[in-house]
Parts: structure tokens; C-alpha cells; sequence
């Protein structure tokens, strides 16, 4: 059966034709985080170093094929392929590629927890680099002050995001066609002043950046920062559509190229000498009267760019706890916009970071000098995960993927040790990111373990029992329609638990019996579902499908599921209270939540031990599974369960005690390990 209706449907993004709106709305979206690297990318590679013809030349080279090699063939040519019926993102391709070994899951968890990260420094490094730009006009301006700016214009930011942005994001692409329009122009204008600069476009200068300029290997730490919006082109897919974002790319390029190629022609003009500490390249390329309108500008495009990566990061864990990776957290629709989610506890988590952040560096140079590292290795998880969708889905040939892999990886791996001079920098970042990855592995373990320990029994023996026991009048009705979640898809089994809280723990006598299993599909927005007579009349199972981007709210669900099945004359949900079926009211619900506590009858290794009570910690900052299912509000009863792994041995064989025999010794047997003879 299918239950399409339960749900809005998706249109088919991946084969939405290309349109000017659709154009607006991916500038808007897709290319704020890559689209105003120019504030900061070419100033951190000429850096206080005196300027000279091969590290401008050079510099422009290297980000001008960075570009080329990490964003447009990687990125819009090759994954953007990889769309999970229009869907894109890390947890996504994993999706397509977990059926080739459970290996991958760390890979996915990885470039989650490393793109997360990137969500606390990105809006400080954005926004301090636009608001900076005032220090030319005031030279006075003292950087106490451009760090209040940010953290009110940041604090702001996360403030709104409760309201969604389904009003202000309408403005989005406007504001970025402007903001890359007036980039490209500003660029190209320089050039004109130097036109020799376009010599850059060579891939000897940035090779020889490389070989020839001291210690210019580790200028790639910098070079990077050009392309780390890539990795926000392929999470965003959903939002607009393959076919829009390559269309996209080629004016969004051309733009950045421009205005790097005509900050690197201003930039000839110093040769011989460094730059002072407020010419940064990118602001100096303006005419006076124009640059406070500049810096509005910049200001608001850092504010875009900051508002897709905090939308990417609630879609990124809304993915998460939909594939139990994450601990179940509530996750709300501000609006009525498809897709557009609002996760509180990420909300305030990422401005709690991003405040830290900018307290800690203060100035963007400083935010630069620890940027780059939690990408690289994001990119380098994506091109694992890439190599095997190539390989296993599309059926690539071997030679081919091992061919681009080997480019991708010679590339990432090279950024990646270039950035390790970071890590000093970043240690507060690093210790956020591997808690999160962490956190992630432990979601997974401690779901492994419980997969691992159900137990399931055939239902078939119980059904004299179940039966008997709903026609029971001699015991009190628990309710007209009982449900229970189960973790069963095998057909006419449930879980041993199940069984005991409905016959021995307190025996419920129900009208009928209703268990619900939930399983994710690797397709995001599917809505499905099957229904089993176990017991004809008294019990049922449903099984839900759900794509891994359909929030499971069981309640309007489990109820649009009877309707459809009471309009079809399956079954008749009035209810058997003779005064209420009297005026054809419906049966009352139920629900019985089984919460699983690590029972004290374990005996586990200290391993074991590590992992099960770090996943049962953290769970308890999770929310309820009524919350998560929707169930919060109808009537449910929560029952918790013992969860035994390793049942803990007896240490003693006791004996009852005999009065005749209280004279005779002690049998050895009895006295404990270690007692006193």
C-alpha cells in the first residue's frame, strides 16, 4: 500500500528544467560560502610577505585551478551525479553506497562531524572580513569594536532562524546576482589596468609557487580557503537542482576568477614591498565613494552564506537521527516551506561556537590561520565515498576511478598536510569536531548492540493467548486500540519484551492490538506502508517505510493509516463502548513505549562498558521516543525495559538452609572468592 497522500510529494528536483528563478534561488542558496571567499583568500596568501610577480601570479594560478580540479570537475561534474532521488549531501551518498561494507559508515560520520565544525567558524570568518573593510575609511576604528558588530549581527542571525527564512530567502538571489555582478565588474576593471595578469591563468605559475617560492608548498593552507564552499553545492542539491547549479557555476566562476585576477593586478602595483594591514586586496580594488555600499554589500552576502551552512547543518542532523547516528532531538518546521527544518539544540550549539570563535581570534587574519583543515578532510571523506558510488552504482570501470581518485587524493592530501599547520590553531575546533564525530560513532555502536540483542519469537504460539485475553472481561480494558513500536520486520514476530508487557508485566486487554515498525529508506522523501493481519480482528502490524528526510510523526500517520483502511472497509474503527458506538464515535489509542536502561546484570569489559554507558549518557539529553514520534501528545504509557548484553555469572551455589545440618562446616563452595578461611 502507499501512503503518498500522508505527506507533501517531492517534485523531481534532479529533472527540474532550468529557469530564471530557479537560477536566482541557487545563487542564493548554493554559492554564498564559495562566493565571498574574495574577501579574505587572496589577503591570507600574500600575507605580510613583500609582493612579488610569482607569489601574485602564482597565487592567482593555483586558486584559479583549485577551482577547476575541487569544485568543477570534482564537485559539479562528478558528485553532483550521485543525487539520492534528487537529494544530495554526505549523509546521502552514503545512503547509495553503505550496501558495499559497514567500513563506509566512518567515512560518512567523519566529513559529518568535520563539516559541522566548519558551521561554527564560517559566519565569524564572513562576516569580521566584510565589517573589517571599514577600517579603511576609519583607520581608528578599533577591532573591539568590529567584534561586537559581529557578535550582534551573528547573534541575530541564530535569533531568526526560529521564524525560518522563507520571507527574507526570497532575497537571497537578488542580493548574491548583485554581489557577484559587482565583484566580476570591480575585477575586470583591474585588469584592464594590467591586463598582463591574465598570463596567471597558466598552470606553470602556480606549479612553480610550489617548487620555486620559499616554503611556498604550505601556501596552499591558503589557496584551499577558495574552494571550501564546494562541499555546500552538492548538500544543497535538493534546494534547486542539478541542472540549475551547473548552469549557475559558469557566471558564479567567472565572477570569482575576475575579481581574483583584478586583485592580483591591483595587487603589481606594490611590487618590492608588503601590503599595510588594512589594504586588503579585495576593498582596495574599490573607488572610495563606492566602498561603504561595498561593504553593505559583502555584509549581507556573509549573511547569506552564513544562513546555508546553518540550514545545511540542521538538514545534516536531521539526516543523522533519521539513520541513528545522532541522538533523537526535536526538530521543528518553522514554516510551511518543504524541506526548511529549525533544530534548537544545533541552533544554539553552532551560536555558542561561532560566539567562542570570534571572542577567541578577533580578527579574520587570525580565523584564517585556523580555516581550511575540518574541509579538507570533509572532501577527502566525499571522494571515498565517491569512489565507490562511481564504482559499485554507476559500474565505472576500475583503471577510471582509480585514475580520478588517484588526482583527488594527490590534490586533497596535499591541501590537507599544507592546513596541518593549522591544527595549533584549532584546537578548540578539533576537540568540537571529534565530540561530534564521536558522539556519531557511539549512536552507531549503541545501536549495533541493540540490533544485536533483539530477540524475536513468533507470535504464532501467542495467539490463542492474545485472543482469549481481549475477549477477557475479567480483566479491566487497557484501551480500545493498543500500539506498540517494535523493531521486528519479520513477518509474524515481535519482540520477546513486547509479549511480556502485554501478558505478564500487567496484563493490558485491548479491543485490538496494533505494532508499528519504522525502517529508513535510503530515498529521502518516500512515504510507504504494508499492514499484516497477525490475529484476524484483535492484531495487526504495520510496517512504515520512510525515506530518510520524512520526519516520522507516528500519531498523524498511524491515524491516516485507519482512515484509509476504515474507508476501504478493511476495518471499523468505531469504538465498542456501547455509548459510543452509538453515535458512531472512534476507538480510543494507546500507545506503549518500551525505553531500554542498561541493567546492573552485566558483566562487560571495560570496552563494553566505555561504550554502552557513553551512548546511554548521552541519550539522556535526548528527547523522548513520544517526542520523536510525534506521540507527545497522545496517551502513552513508557514501560522500561533491562537491557542485558552479558548476563552477569552466578558467584555463588547457594543451598537452603536445613536446621538439622547448622552444626556441619561450610561447604567451600560457598564461601566467596577471597574470604577469609
Amino acid at each position: 500500500m502507499s501512503i503518498s497522500t500522508l505527506l507533501p510529494t517531492e517534485d523531481d528536483i534532479h529533472r527540474r528544467r532550468i529557469t530564471v528563478a530557479g537560477l536566482l534561488v541557487t545563487l542564493g542558496i548554493i554559492f554564498g560560502d564559495i562566493g565571498t571567499s574574495p574577501l579574505y583568500v587572496f589577503q591570507t596568501i600574500i600575507g605580510p610577505r613583500p609582493v612579488s610577480e610569482l607569489l601574485v601570479y602564482g597565487g592567482v594560478s593555483a586558486v584559479f585551478w583549485t577551482l577547476t580540479l575541487q569544485t568543477t570537475i570534482k564537485y559539479i561534474m562528478l558528485t553532483l551525479e550521485a543525487d539520492n532521488h534528487g537529494e544530495g549531501g554526505i549523509f546521502s551518498l552514503y545512503s547509495l553506497v553503505k550496501s558495499r561494507g559497514k567500513w563506509l559508515m566512518f567515512p560518512a560520520i567523519i566529513g559529518a562531524g568535520t563539516l559541522l565544525a566548519d558551521g561554527i567558524i564560517t559566519p565569524p570568518i564572513s562576516v569580521t572580513s566584510a565589517i573589517e573593510g571599514l577600517k579603511i575609511l576609519y583607520p581608528a576604528l578599533n577591532q573591539e569594536t568590529i567584534v561586537i558588530v559581529v557578535l550582534v549581527i551573528i547573534s541575530l542571525l541564530f535569533g531568526f532562524q526560529q521564524f525560518g527564512t522563507k520571507i527574507v530567502g526570497a532575497a537571497f538571489g537578488p542580493i548574491m546576482l548583485v554581489w557577484f555582478s559587482v565583484i566580476g565588474t570591480l575585477g575586470l576593471i583591474q585588469i584592464t589596468h594590467h591586463p598582463g595578469v591574465l598570463a596567471a591563468l597558466s598552470p606553470v605559475y602556480a606549479i612553480r609557487l610550489l617548487t620555486e617560492y620559499p616554503k611556498g608548498f604550505w601556501l596552499l593552507g591558503a589557496v584551499f580557503l577558495c574552494t571550501t564552499g564546494a562541499e555546500a553545492l552538492y548538500s544543497d542539491l535538493g534546494h534547486c537542482g542539478r541542472k540549475n547549479i551547473r548552469s549557475s557555476w559558469v557566471f558564479v566562476k567567472t565572477a570569482l576568477v575576475l575579481n581574483y585576477l583584478g586583485q592580483a593586478a591591483w595587487t603589481m602595483g606594490h611590487v618590492g614591498q608588503p601590503l599595510a594591514g588594512n589594504q586588503n586586496p579585495f576593498f582596495m580594488i574599490v573607488p572610495q565613494w563606492g566602498l561603504v555600499p561595498l561593504i553593505i554589500l559583502a555584509t549581507m552576502a556573509t549573511i547569506i552564506a552564513s544562513q546555508a551552512l546553518i540550514s545545511g547543518s540542521y538538514t545534516l542532523i536531521s539526516e543523522a537521527v533519521s539513520l541513528r547516528f545522532w541522538p533523537k532531538v526535536r526538530v521543528l518546521f518553522p514554516t510551511d516551506q518543504r524541506g526548511q527544518i529549525y533544530v534548537p539544540s544545533i541552533n544554539w550549539l553552532l551560536w555558542f561556537g561561532c560566539v567562542c570563535v570570534q571572542l577567541h581570534f578577533q580578527t579574520s587574519e587570525a580565523m584564517t590561520a585556523a580555516y581550511g583543515f575540518s574541509i579538507t578532510v570533509a572532501m577527502l571523506m566525499t571522494s571515498i565515498l565517491l569512489s565507490q558510488y562511481l564504482r559499485g552504482v554507476k559500474h565505472w570501470a576500475v583503471p577510471v576511478v582509480v585514475g580520478l581518485m588517484l588526482v583527488f587524493f594527490t590534490v586533497e592530501t596535499s591541501f590537507l598536510i599544507a592546513n596541518i599547520t593549522k591544527l595549533l590553531n584549532r584546537l578548540g575546533i578539533l576537540v568540537f569536531e571529534w565530540g561530534l564525530i564521536f558522539m556519531m560513532y557511539l549512536g552507531y555502536k549503541g545501536r549495533e548492540i541493540k540490533n544485536r540483542l533483539l530477540k524475536t519469537v513468533p507470535v504464532a504460539a501467542s495467539v490463542p493467548t492474545l485472543d482469549e485475553l481481549s475477549a477477557d472481561t475479567s480483566v479491566r480494558r487497557y484501551a480500545s486500540n493498543l500500539v506498540y513500536l517494535t523493531h521486528s520486520k519479520t513477518p509474524g514476530e515481535l519482540e520477546t519484551e513486547i509479549l511480556y508487557s502485554i501478558m505478564r508485566k500487567q496484563p493490558k486487554r485491548a479491543d485490538r492490538y496494533w505494532f508499528v515498525n519504522m525502517s529508513i529508506l535510503t530515498d529521502p522523501y518516500s512515504t510507504r506502508y504494508s499492514v499484516e493481519e497477525m490475529i484476524p480482528g484483535v492484531a495487526y502490524k504495520i510496517n512504515f517505510k520512510l525515506g530518510f528526510r520524512v520526519q516520522p510523526r507516528l500519531n498523524l500517520l498511524f491515524r491516516k493509516v485507519l482512515e484509509e483502511m476504515g474507508s476501504k472497509g478493511e476495518l471499523d474503527i468505531t469504538s465498542r463502548y456501547d455509548s459510543l458506538a452509538r453515535h458512531h464515535l472512534p476507538g480510543d489509542f494507546r500507545f506503549v513505549v518500551l525505553e531500554k536502561v542498561l541493567s546492573y546484570d552485566n558483566e562487560l569489559t571495560w570496552q563494553e562498558r566505555f561504550f554502552m554507558n557513553g551512548y546511554f549518557f548521552i541519550n539522556r539529553f535526548a528527547i523522548s521516543d513520544q517526542q520523536l514520534f510525534g506521540l507527545d501528545t497522545s496517551d502513552v504509557a513508557v514501560e522500561k525495559v533491562p537491557l542485558t548484553i552479558k548476563p552477569a555469572a552466578s558467584k555463588y551455589d547457594l543451598l537452603r538452609d536445613d536446621p538439622d545440618l547448622t552444626q556441619d562446616p561450610v561447604p567451600a563452595a560457598l564461601v566467596p572468592a577471597g574470604a577469609p578461611a
